[in-house]
C-alpha cells in the first residue's frame, strides 16, 4: 500500500491558532495529530507515504524527520486537493493510492478501504459515511451518483477525506496548476464513469475544522467514545511532562495539559487543551478554550 497525506493547507476557520502551528500539527491528547495519522498508516501495513506541505512548512519537515518510509512535497504555491497529486505523481509506484486529509482523526480500517478498491475494479473509490453536517454526495448503492445534492432515488452521504485512486486517474488531472480533486470526480460521474463507495456508518469520524470541533474531539477522547493509539486518556485531565501547577489551581471535567505548561495559583480550567510551553497567570479562569504561548490574550477572566 502506498499513500498520501495532505497537510498543506492554511486552515482559516482554525485562526488565529493556525497562524503559528499549522493544523496537522495540533496535538490531540499531546501528540500532533500527523505522527497519529502516520503511525495508522503504519499499522495499515502503508510503505511509503508522501506527505505534502506548504503553510508553516519547515514545521511539517521537522515533524516528519527520522521517519525515512516518508517522502515530503513542498509545495511553494496551494495546489489543491488535485493539484498536490499530481504532483506526486513522479513520487509513486504503479499502484493505487490511498488519500487522507490530514485533519481527520477516525478508527475507519484503512487496510480493508484499500483492500475493497483492488477487489472492486473501479478506478476511484470514496470512503462516505451518514453525516447530515456534510451530506451532499448522491449515492444510488454502491455508486457516486453525483456531487450536486439530491437525486431521485439516491441518498445522500458525507465525504471522509479517505479515498483510493489508480494512478491512470492522476495523470488525468492537469499539471503544475491548482486543481481540486473532486471536480474531477464530478466529471467522471457526469461521463458515466464508475465512482466506487465504501461506506463506514459504524465508525467514529470527526472533521478537526473549527475550535469547537478540536475540543469536541478531546471530548469525545475523554468520554471513551473515540480512541486513538497510545494509552487511554483517562476521564479526566492528561498532564505532559514538566508540568508545573499550582496547589490552589482547579482543573474541572476534563483536559490536557501539554509539556512544560505552568499554571499559577488560583486559575480554573474548564474543557481546555493547553498547547506545551504555555504559562497560564495567576488567577485566571478559562472555559472551553485552546490555549497556546503565542496565542494566550490578556490578564483576567476567559469564562
Amino acid at each position: 500500500m502506498q499513500a498520501m497525506l495532505l497537510a498543506a493547507g492554511f486552515g482559516t476557520r482554525l485562526r488565529p491558532y493556525t497562524l503559528v502551528r499549522p493544523k496537522p500539527l495540533f496535538p490531540v491528547l499531546n501528540r500532533p495529530l500527523l505522527h497519529i495519522l502516520l503511525d495508522m498508516l503504519d499499522r495499515a501495513g502503508c510503505g511509503q507515504v508522501v506527505v505534502n506541505c506548504h503553510h508553516l512548512a519547515d514545521q511539517v519537515r521537522q515533524a516528519v524527520a527520522g521517519r525515512p518510509r516518508v517522502r515530503l512535497q513542498f509545495e511553494p504555491e496551494i495546489l489543491g486537493t488535485g493539484g498536490s497529486l499530481r504532483r506526486a505523481l513522479p513520487l509513486l509506484d504503479d499502484r493505487p493510492l490511498l488519500v487522507m486529509n490530514g485533519d481527520i482523526v477516525h478508527d475507519i480500517d484503512l487496510q480493508a478501504v484499500y483492500a475493497h478498491h483492488q477487489r472492486s475494479g473501479h478506478a476511484v473509490t470514496m470512503v462516505l459515511h451518514d453525516c447530515p453536517r456534510f451530506n451532499s454526495v448522491a449515492v444510488r448503492r454502491d455508486r457516486v451518483c453525483s456531487f450536486a445534492g439530491p437525486v431521485e432515488g439516491t441518498e445522500l452521504l458525507a465525504f471522509t477525506g479517505i479515498h483510493v485512486l489508480d494512478p491512470e486517474i492522476i495523470g488525468r488531472i492537469p499539471a503544475h496548476t491548482f486543481h481540486h480533486i473532486i471536480d474531477l470526480y464530478r466529471q467522471m460521474v457526469d461521463q458515466g464513469e464508475a465512482i466506487g463507495v465504501v461506506r463506514t456508518d459504524g465508525s467514529y469520524w470527526r472533521d478537526m475544522g473549527t475550535p469547537e470541533d478540536y475540543l469536541a474531539l478531546h471530548r469525545d477522547l475523554f468520554s471513551g467514545r473515540a480512541v486513538i493509539p497510545g494509552p487511554s486518556p483517562g476521564s479526566s485531565w492528561l498532564l505532559g511532562e514538566g508540568v508545573v501547577l499550582a496547589g490552589d489551581a482547579e482543573l474541572a471535567e476534563w483536559g490536557c495539559l501539554g509539556n512544560r505548561v505552568r499554571v499559577g495559583p488560583g486559575v480554573r480550567l474548564r474543557r481546555c487543551v493547553v498547547w506545551e510551553g504555555t504559562r497560564i497567570p495567576e488567577g485566571t479562569s478559562f472555559t472551553d478554550r485552546i490555549l497556546g504561548p503565542q496565542l494566550f490574550q490578556g490578564r483576567g477572566r476567559g469564562d
